[in-house]
């Protein structure tokens, strides 16, 4: 069924990574999750009236406010998908992370009014009349829920979108809470044992943890959370696939919404080395990166000494010092100046985010070995902190 709606409304379907057909895919998921939820919640206020049960029409004002989360996802996934202007230069991708948020949002506060009137009807029990019509809605809204579940999941996954993983979160934490409200409603009908409200606080607290998760998932992002180990470890092995580089530093990933991610780094390149050849390299890496990963890139070249065994000897002594500080710690960029009385180790050195030193301890530490190595030898270094 996912398949055939995706092929009959997205043309073009497998460019996922196309902005227009990531808001055809919004468009699709916000669509079919309003016509269903109006569908469901009709159905279970109808339930609710005739049986009296709070735990019923609370479920019946939950999915009424599922189709306002779907309005909220196509809205999302509409605006997401305008092309960049003037005032917004990267485009608006991040706008599918606040929709994503926003529907967080209305899950908690669903299940904050939810677990209000729960309480009260256990304070306040009232007699719920048992319906088999109440028993066959709520069964078949499970089994609704649980196709949209999936179906959002698939849809997310494919296009990498939170905003879809999120509505795919809400209708899983649906798909219990209806088969609790049908628990209940059973118990009720054939032992005579009221539970309505005790189930709804069930519910409530069901829906909440849902709403955080999905919360979490969708903030991260917009926070600027760190970027995919894996991706990081792709981009760095493809640029040292490449003769022409022998090291890499400083690589930065920054995220503007789903398919619109940017990275740069400093690419070392022998100071030997034919200009035009590690040029075209570079180029070629940029382009190479975006053909495999969708990241637009931007690679700064730097030349090092790499004939010169003295400096190569020097180099590796300081790296080895550097890693008894921290083990995590590198070195780039290294240069030696000479004079007659003394000698500059010229180096740049990348921080770990974890390292809990502090610049002066660092530096401190790094230069008191360096002259414990050689009296004649002053340390001249920079400290830059990674960002992957």
């Amino acid at each position: 069924m996912t398949e055939r709606l995706v092929r009959r409304f997205i043309p073009d379907w497998e460019n996922v990574g196309d902005p227009a057909v990531r808001e055809r895919y919004g468009i699709l998921s916000g669509g079919v999750g309003i016509f269903l939820n109006l569908l469901l919640s009709v159905g279970k206020m109808l339930a609710g009236l005739l049986t009296g049960s709070i735990a019923v029409t609370a479920d019946a004002f939950n999915n009424l406010s599922d189709a306002g989360s779907s309005v909220v996802t196509l809205v999302g996934f509409k605006l997401a998908g305008q092309k960049a202007d003037d005032g917004h230069p990267f485009g608006h991708g991040r706008i599918e992370y606040l929709a994503g948020l926003l529907v967080s949002l209305l899950i908690l506060m669903v299940g904050v009014e939810l677990g209000k009137s729960s309480i009260e009807k256990i304070i306040h029990p009232e007699e719920v009349a048992f319906s088999l019509l109440s028993v066959g809605i709520l069964a078949a809204s499970i089994l609704v829920k649980l196709w949209m579940c999936l179906f959002n999941r698939k849809l997310g996954k494919r296009i990498g979108s939170a905003a879809m993983e999120a509505t795919a979160t809400d209708s899983l934490s649906d798909v219990v809470a209806t088969s609790a409200v049908l628990a209940g409603t059973l118990v009720g009908g054939l032992t005579g044992v009221s539970i309505d409200g005790w189930i709804g606080v069930v519910v409530a607290v069901f829906i909440l943890r849902a709403g955080w998760g999905a919360a979490k998932d969708t903030v991260d992002p917009l926070l600027g959370s760190a970027p995919d180990p894996a991706l990081v470890k792709g981009i760095q092995e493809l640029v040292m696939s490449h003769k022409q580089v022998v090291g890499m530093h400083d690589l930065v990933i920054h995220d503007y919404g789903p398919g619109r991610r940017m990275c740069s780094f400093h690419a070392e390149v022998p100071q030997n080395a034919d200009i035009m050849e590690a040029h075209d390299a570079i180029d070629h890496i940029e382009r190479e990166i975006l053909e495999k990963y969708g990241v637009e890139t931007t690679a700064h070249m730097d030349p090092i000494a790499t004939e010169d065994e003295d400096v190569n000897r020097l180099r590796e002594q300081v790296r080895l010092l550097v890693k008894e500080v921290d083990g995590e710690m590198t070195i780039h960029d290294f240069r030696v100046t000479r004079g007659p009385q003394h000698t500059n180790l010229i180096f740049d050195v990348l921080v770990p985010r974890r390292c809990k030193l502090s610049d002066e301890e660092i530096v401190g530490q790094i230069t008191r070995r360096i002259r414990e190595l050689d009296p004649s030898y002053y340390a001249v270094l920079q400290l830059d902190r990674a960002y992957v």
